[in-house]
């Protein structure tokens, strides 16, 4: 049975790349989840009827079992990191949609008036009132988002598409903990990084009025 000190001086190199692998696969699908959820979430504000219909589907995907969501885009795309790419994509909408709808609608009313009295247009108003002050919230979705998927793309190894998901299911199978060990470890520790990461941005980008109020509350 291979040791931890055995298994670092073999694949400490190898498990630098896998942690990079498994980092990019997860960041890439926040980023399109980003690029898909704010702007969906956006529209969903404007629609008076129809809003709960698209959210409630996209709850619907979410409850779909990880496994199957990654077998279901194999005949399409394939095996590697493209179909897991896509599948973790699908996950990471969800909190970053409903947080953006509830972010925007949030905003007080009458700050929304006070940008048509100085003559803002719609688009002004979502890029200098609105965004600016549900970032917060958008940015809490993001984050958790961000550290779901690190732990879900663990079983992106299922389908070839490699990150420290490997270890996890080479030792299960040969029934070596160090394999497992070196696969979980960096998984937590990346998750807790990026949970800290994202709390700094979501602090810096909180507008320092409700910075106020929150350390009032």
């Amino acid at each position: 049975m291979t040791t931890l000190i055995e298994f670092l001086q073999t694949n400490w190199l190898e498990t630098l790349y896998k942690a990079w692998e498994h980092l990019y696969i997860s960041l890439i699908a926040v980023l399109l989840g980003i690029a898909v959820a704010i702007p969906l979430g956006i529209v969903l504000t404007r629609m008076k009827k129809g809003a709960g219909f698209v959210i409630g589907i996209v709850n619907i995907v979410q409850t779909f079992p990880s496994l199957a969501v990654l077998a279901f885009f194999i005949p399409f795309l394939g095996v590697g990191k493209l179909p897991a790419i896509i599948a973790l994509f699908f996950y990471s909408v969800l909190p970053i949609l409903r947080n953006t709808y509830t972010g925007i609608k949030d905003v007080n009313p009458n700050l929304l008036e006070s940008g048509k009295g100085l003559g803002m247009t719609n688009w002004e108003r979502i890029f200098l009132v609105e965004l600016p002050l549900s970032l917060p919230v958008i940015m809490a979705g993001i984050r958790t988002s961000s550290v779901y998927l690190i732990g879900w793309a663990t079983l992106a190894s299922f389908i070839g598409g490699g990150g420290l998901g490997d270890y996890i299911f080479i030792g299960l199978n040969l029934y070596q903990p160090a394999y497992i060990i070196f696969g979980a470890v960096p998984v937590t520790i990346m998750a807790v990084l990026i949970d800290h990461l994202f709390a700094k941005i979501e602090h810096k980008v909180t507008p320092k009025a409700i910075k106020g109020i929150k350390e009032t509350v």
